[in-house]
Order: structure tokens, then C-alpha cells, then sequence
């Protein structure tokens, strides 16, 4: 569903990814991982189309990244979602419902919240919500779109235990999707991915995680 070849990126003259090679195939989950600066967020921004590719080629679900076809089969949750304190959770989610090419699902919105237990606070201002509940308000959003191929950018970053447990359960509960998420965490790579994109030095290595885990810090945070 997401095959990259030879993809190289610089930033202000220093070359952040070296000739990246990466297959992630279709219902595959596959943890991105590696220290922080290491070019983790390059990549995410270059399959996204958000970055010009300088040099190499992105194809998500067959189509060039560089076109707007793979759209319709892609979400992206950033690590911070933006969504409108002022309006309730669920008017949040009829808006960004609204900005899609059919009319609103009221019964999709319904589903999609009470898959992320939020239903019962439909009604409340996300001002008021907790940054659990508007990390999973932002995971319904993307949920809503119901698209083949799921990127998230760190879902779980400054939740406590209990909201990281609640995103990752709702992740290990999907069927039928690809999913590439970035994470610092071990511990959630190793309940929910297969696979682990290792990014060092530039470089791309993909394991399969019991590859990753006995090739380095076993069962410790990777920061």
C-alpha cells in the first residue's frame, strides 16, 4: 500500500534521508522508528506530498504521491491535531465531515464516537476535554473518513497510561486497514505493529519487531 524507492530529502544542506527503501503491504502495521532529529517527520511529510520529493518516488495504494488520487485512501493524524475548542465534539466532527466529497453521515459520526467512547460528551465544548479525549476526538475524525491506510504521527505522545491503553485499543479493534505510526514506545509497538521502519543515520532497515527488539534495546523506549 506504501512503497518507497531511493528517496533521498535535505534540509537547509544537510541530507536528513539517504536513498530510502520501504514496502509496507496491504493490512500491514508497521511502527516508524528512531531517535529524535533522526528524520522521522521528513519522511511522514514526503509520503504526505507535504515535502517536494527531491529525489526517489512515493506511491501510496499504486498512485504517485505527487497526484492527488491517493487522497481518497489515505487519513493522517498528526501529533497535534487542530480541532475548534469552541465547538462541541461533535460539531467538530460534523465539520470535518462537511469538507469531504458526500453529505454528512449522521449515523457514521454516531458509530465513530462511540467507537472512541466519546458519545456520551458529544454535547460538550472540546475546550473542555482532556488530552486523551482530544487525541481520540481526532482519531474519530480520521476514523469518519474510513480510508484503507491509517499514517499517525506519535497518537499516543503526552497521554497518561490509561489514554495511551484507550488509542491503542482502539487501533488493535480496526480491520481491513494499513497503518504506519510513528512512536517512541516499545511497549505499544509491541501489542499493535508486525513490522518496525527503523531510521538511522539517514538510513531506512525494516524488522520484524522480535528482528528489531533482539537487534537492539529490547523491550526499552527508543528515544
Amino acid at each position: 500500500m506504501i512503497e518507497i524507492k531511493d528517496l533521498s530529502q535535505s534540509y537547509k544542506n544537510k541530507q536528513v534521508l539517504k536513498d530510502i527503501n520501504l514496502t509496507i503491504e496491504k493490512n500491514e502495521y508497521c511502527a516508524l522508528v528512531g531517535r529524535n532529529g533522526a528524520g522521522k517527520s521528513t519522511l511522514i511529510r514526503s509520503i504526505l506530498g507535504l515535502q517536494l520529493v527531491k529525489k526517489g518516488s512515493i506511491t501510496l495504494g499504486g498512485f504517485p504521491n505527487s497526484k492527488g488520487d491517493w487522497k481518497k485512501i489515505v487519513s493522517y493524524l498528526p501529533e497535534k491535531f487542530h480541532l475548534y475548542p469552541h465547538l462541541t465534539g461533535k460539531e467538530n466532527m460534523r465539520f470535518f465531515a462537511s469538507l469531504g466529497t458526500e453529505e454528512i453521515d449522521e449515523k457514521k459520526i454516531e458509530e465513530k464516537l462511540k467507537m472512541v467512547s466519546l458519545w456520551e460528551d458529544r454535547h460538550n465544548q472540546v475546550k473542555g476535554y482532556s488530552k486523551g479525549m482530544l487525541q481520540r476526538l481526532g482519531l474519530c475524525v480520521m476514523l469518519y473518513y474510513d480510508t484503507e491506510v491509517l499514517i499517525l504521527d506519535e497518537p499516543t505522545s503526552g497521554l497518561d497510561p490509561l489514554g495511551r491503553e484507550e488509542i491503542l485499543q482502539i487501533l488493535k479493534s480496526l480491520s481491513g486497514k494499513t497503518i504506519f505510526m510513528a512512536s517512541h514506545h516499545m511497549d505499544e509497538i509491541k501489542q499493535i505493529c508486525s513490522h518496525v521502519a527503523f531510521l538511522e543515520d539517514g538510513k531506512m532497515t525494516k524488522y520484524t519487531v522480535d528482528e528489531f527488539l533482539n537487534e537492539h534495546l529490547k523491550g526499552a523506549d527508543y528515544k
